[in-house]
């Protein structure tokens, strides 16, 4: 069937549609659920037929917002917060691998960028990390206690402090997937999450090696990753949420353009909201744990990899085997 045929044969139907969705007050329960299951079935055609058109897309916003109509009063169900992070964070996350792996190759790169400035260029861990930051770290080290940064605080202030500072970058990396400025992102390819990601990396990569440079490599990396590791990854996976909203401004595929934005920023806001928890025991860590830098060797190693198999379990194994068990 042609889709002018189609759009002749429904035309009336649909506008009656419209108007028992915008008079959902008097409208029978039994009767929505009937112009559902009708309107699926035209969806469903017009997606195999004409998946490009205005139609397609005009169905399926209809569709929609019956469907909200329909479950808007519905009860939320017991043990809904078990089921986000049990469930639908881990599902959502499974159509994401992808974009998680554009923000670890950016991150990682900018890491290694970090590294090979500052091994070429002395004055570059300055430039990064500021002169206040680097004096006071090498006084530190010359005192014995180069990780005495971590203690210099009191534990409830410094994990109020990091926590609400980490939830503001991861949340950053998020919007900035929308807007760097006042520019939308497609004029810049989600450049405002790739700049952040950036800018972390690089950080990151010469506050390593200038502890590599004082021959603290190991010992630095043993302190620092017992809450980096889940602080790094949760700034990965922010940036991976930012890439989300961003792709959906980018690639629509058959929706209009603010609307895939619109389901992108839900799908990608969801992401940062799992990442809440994490943020919170990373903060933790940095503030009631590292400062005990001279704990054993395997206490160390136990929670670093410990929260490394977590991050990898959660976000990568776990959404493959839930979405397997789905299909």
């Amino acid at each position: 069937m042609k889709e002018a045929v189609f759009l002749k044969r429904n035309k009336e139907k649909w506008k009656k549609f419209e108007q028992i969705v915008s008079n959902t007050q008097h409208s029978n329960p039994d009767e929505l659920a009937e112009v559902f299951i009708d309107l699926t079935d035209d969806l469903a055609y017009a997606q195999t037929y004409y998946p490009k058109s205005r139609t397609t897309f005009y169905l399926n916003h209809l569709t929609a917002n019956i469907h909200q109509t329909i479950y808007r009063n519905k009860k939320e169900e017991k043990g809904r917060f078990i089921k986000f992070w049990g469930y639908e964070l881990p599902y959502i996350f499974h159509s994401a691998h992808k974009q998680l792996l554009y923000s670890f190759l950016v991150f990682a790169v900018a890491a290694l960028i970090g590294i090979v400035s500052t091994a070429e260029d002395d004055t570059f861990i300055r430039l990064i990390l500021g002169d206040t930051y680097v004096n006071r770290t090498l006084e530190n080290i010359e005192r014995g206690d180069p990780m005495a940064v971590y203690k210099s605080s009191g534990q409830v202030e410094m994990f109020l402090g990091i926590t609400l500072n980490n939830i503001m970058v991861s949340f950053k990396a998020f919007v900035w997937g929308g807007v760097i400025g006042n520019f939308p992102v497609f004029l810049l390819l989600s450049g405002g999450t790739a700049f952040l990601l950036l800018y972390n990396g690089i950080m990151l990569g010469a506050f390593q090696y200038f502890f590599y440079q004082k021959g603290l490599f190991w010992y630095s990396a043993s302190v620092i990753w017992l809450h980096g590791t889940l602080e790094i990854s949760a700034i990965v996976i922010a940036g991976c949420a930012g890439f989300v909203m961003g792709n959906a401004l980018l690639f629509p595929k058959t929706y209009s353009r603010l609307y895939s934005f619109q389901k992108g920023a839900i799908k990608g806001l969801k992401i940062i909201i799992g990442l809440v928890p994490i943020f919170i025991t990373a903060g933790f860590i940095e503030s009631f744990i590292t400062r005990y830098a001279d704990m054993p060797l395997p206490l160390k190693l136990l929670i670093i990899f410990g929260s490394a198999a977590f991050i990898v379990y959660y976000f990568i194994i776990y959404p493959i085997q839930i979405n397997k068990n789905r299909s």
